[in-house]
């Protein structure tokens, strides 16, 4: 396959993926296209959130999982459209990089999370604590 019918199954205008950057000197806001669209989404699943949380269209147990999704969705837009992280061959770095930062994050919250639950399991009670200092 050539690269130009590889660029042609992405079904973009200019044959590339969503958030894909391609440095072109002859246009100076090639890029603004991608950046307003991302900027679109991003406000648009903003509202959608604001909505959910706040009207009765969802069903309200249901509220806090419609969150995580949109929340989900949000960081997605982010990730392609601003920070420009994509399946590409030469964005194997970014996502490495990417994935060593979700892994640290995971760890220290997770490493935090044990850490007071057994604090919390070895405490005295408050109870017998006031009656110690009596």
């Amino acid at each position: 396959m050539s690269d130009s019918s590889l660029d042609q199954d992405f079904g973009q205008p200019g044959g590339s993926a969503p958030g894909e950057e391609r440095i072109n000197t002859g246009e100076v806001a090639s890029g603004l296209r991608g950046y307003a669209l991302g900027y679109g989404l991003a406000l648009l699943l903003t509202g959608a959130s604001f909505l959910a949380a706040q009207s009765d269209l969802i069903y309200q147990p249901a509220i806090i999982s419609a969150l995580v999704v949109l929340a989900i969705a949000q960081m997605g837009v982010h990730l392609v459209f601003f920070l420009h992280v994509t399946t590409g061959p030469d964005n194997l770095n970014n996502i490495l990089a990417l994935a060593f930062g979700v892994l640290i994050v995971a760890l220290v919250v997770l490493g935090s999370i044990w850490i007071m639950a057994n604090l919390h399991h070895n405490m005295m009670p408050m109870d017998e604590f006031m009656q110690h200092l009596r």
